[in-house]
């Protein structure tokens, strides 16, 4: 496999938002490395496959791909490696995005065990982790224990260059944990910071795959100030970043849902059935996918 034309050809197919390409792509160049008997490369392709499958919500897809890759690496002794640790992470991710809370929490353990033996304190993956580990706790509602994870991951990234994209992804998650405990001051200033670096690194239409949730967060930090029109058209610029970089997907669901609840407090009902039976349309196609 040459990761670099790999690579290359997926990224196109994601800058053309054909999504739609995307996994008989994955699903070809998987088959090539396993006749080829190249372990390596299908590894890799194996990761990219178990996010893509959970960003479209195609669970199932993404824990068949992750069993499969993880007993491989067991098979050929990489179980203590940075890789394996890795690739852990992305399956936690993957359970935790299907509501697996404790299955998630068991491969982040797993993870951080390997990268606690392997890696300095400071190493830059460690924010990756401790902001997965955040997302999840915060979801078992231990928004203690998520901030400070989150705080964690933030002040590795402050450290990097180039890290605009990582610290306002920290930043949006530390304001949505702060809006939990009723620190609505402290969100906003975070969710300002965040937006601000999203908006630095972005290059005109350009934008990170992460921006979806600071504009999410913002349309959260309106609607709870009940400032209902800026809010809907945060969500609504959410929805159409979710759309170019995942297609509609269990996210854009839920979107749609809160973009209902705030047309409903503008009294505006028929544009609120609309984005309520738009949800419902997506959560249905996810059911029969799945």
């Amino acid at each position: 496999m040459n990761a670099e034309i790999f690579f290359k050809q997926l990224d196109e197919l994601f800058q053309k938002n054909e999504i739609d390409k995307v996994e008989p792509y994955l699903l070809r160049e998987l088959e090539k490395a396993r006749e080829a008997e190249d372990y390596p490369g299908y590894i890799v392709i194996g990761n990219e496959m178990i996010g893509f499958y959970r960003s479209i919500s195609s669970y199932k897809k993404a824990f068949d791909i992750a069993e499969d890759v993880l007993l491989l690496m067991e098979e050929i002794q990489l179980d203590t490696s940075e890789h394996f640790a890795t690739t852990l992470l992305n399956t936690a991710t993957a359970y935790r995005a299907a509501g697996e809370l404790e299955s998630a929490y068991r491969y982040y353990l797993q993870a951080l065990k390997i990268y606690e033996e392997l890696l300095a304190e400071d190493d830059y993956r460690f924010a990756g982790l401790y902001n997965n580990m955040s997302l999840l706790l915060e979801q078992m509602d231990k928004n203690e224990g998520a901030i400070e994870l989150t705080e964690k991951a933030l002040s590795i990234v402050r450290k990097l260059e180039g890290s605009e994209v990582q610290q306002a992804t920290s930043l949006t998650n530390l304001a949505l944990l702060y809006f939990k405990l009723d620190r609505a001051k402290d969100a906003s200033e975070a969710l300002k910071d965040a937006l601000l670096l999203f908006e630095q690194a972005g290059n005109g239409d350009e934008t990170d795959a992460h921006y979806s949730a600071a504009l999410a967060g913002v349309g959260e930090a309106y609607y709870r100030m009940g400032d209902y029109k800026n809010a809907l058209l945060s969500y609504e610029k959410a929805l159409a970043e979710v759309k170019k970089h995942f297609g509609e997907n269990q996210s854009y669901g839920v979107l749609c849902e809160n973009c209902a609840a705030v047309c409903e407090c503008l009294k505006e009902e028929e544009k609120a059935q609309q984005y309520r039976t738009k949800a419902e349309e997506i959560y249905q196609g996810l059911k029969v996918e799945q």
